[in-house]
């Protein structure tokens, strides 16, 4: 199967070619691309060399897939370009994801709504998908009525340009441009992204929006707060539910325990409980200090963390493709 990668240098592009290795995905031709800028350029795959090329080359190739990473404008103007050449987009970018007509996906939770008619299709906020990767099975036994989320989320969220500046601080190096207001070392910003009418940020927005979209339920009520952190592994979340139901914590430890994508790191007792440094690099969602809120009832506390580069982007944009492979949802041209 032909894949292109959309954004291929970026830090999840190159995540993406990555997941697509490890999970041996079957590609019988990559195809890069990127900015104009480094077109000709190269990337590896499987040890071997990959010349970049342009937005009209690849299309030209006729991909089955194609996985974008770069950026919501870029999105806006090519997604629909490769859709129209019977191309099947996976959109990591915040572009498509509350157009009504675009499907929402993770994987574990509604990939079975997808059809061969949907040419172009969203991959969610990474915090809103190691979050409702946890919810929903919970929601199916319970029913959810409020969600309270305080995100702790990594620079590698934002990008290459924050995990130098990040690390520029760290040396004292001034000479690194900022991608953030203000220093990110030994500090905590809660701001990310900008902030609406509201008073909330569009990453909180997002969270609020996404959650009821993926879990088809708009009246699971959703509050958030999203905070960046100095941190390179991953994101981390603690999230506050209330449920329709009452609920036994067995049973919760039973159902997570049982949940695809999901494993239970709970025991405080041994100091065992999910974080960045542990979560990075896995595909996994990490959840535990597993416990009932005393305050109110029917009401639990999670911590959640997740290595966003992977299960927050790029491992979900993979797991999408391989859905769509499996169940032969994609057009195959015949390869020459």
């Amino acid at each position: 199967m032909k894949i292109a990668v959309v954004g291929a240098t970026g830090l999840v592009g190159s995540e993406i070619l990555k997941v697509l290795e490890e999970r041996n995905f079957p590609v019988t031709e990559l195809i890069p691309v990127a900015s104009e800028r480094s077109v000709g350029k190269q990337v590896t795959f499987k040890g071997k060399q990959y010349t970049i090329v342009s937005f009209e080359d690849a299309i030209a190739a006729k991909p089955a897939i194609a996985i974008f990473s770069a950026g919501g404008g870029t999105s806006l103007e090519l997604a629909p370009k490769f859709a129209e050449a019977g191309i099947t987009v996976v959109d990591n970018s915040s572009a498509w994801r509350m157009d009504p007509t675009k499907k929402l996906v993770v994987p574990e939770i509604n990939a079975y709504t997808l059809t061969k008619e949907d040419k172009i299709i969203a991959n969610p906020n990474c915090s809103t998908i190691q979050m409702v990767v946890v919810l929903n099975p919970l929601h199916k036994r319970y029913g959810i009525k409020r969600v309270v989320v305080s995100t702790y989320q990594s620079v590698t969220g934002t990008g290459k340009a924050a995990v130098d500046q990040l690390f520029a601080e760290r040396t004292g190096d001034t000479s690194v441009a900022k991608v953030y207001p203000h220093p990110i070392d030994l500090n905590v910003l809660p701001h990310i992204d900008v902030f609406l009418d509201n008073g909330y940020t569009k990453e909180e927005m997002k969270m609020t929006n996404e959650t009821k979209k993926i879990m088809m339920d708009d009246n699971i009520a959703v509050t958030a707060t999203t905070v960046r952190i100095p941190t390179i592994g991953g994101h981390s979340e603690a999230v506050n539910i209330e449920f329709e139901n009452e609920f036994e914590l067995s049973e919760i430890y039973d159902i997570l325990g049982q949940a695809e994508g999901v494993v239970i790191q709970d025991d405080p007792k041994n100091k065992i409980y999910p974080m960045p440094l542990t979560a990075h690099g896995k595909d996994e969602t990490f959840v535990g200090r597993i416990r009932r809120d005393e305050s109110q009832p029917k009401t639990l506390n999670l911590w959640i963390v997740a290595d966003n580069l992977r299960k927050g982007a790029a491992t979900n944009a993979v797991q999408i493709a391989e859905y769509l492979a499996k169940h032969n949802l994609v057009e195959v041209a015949e390869l020459v």
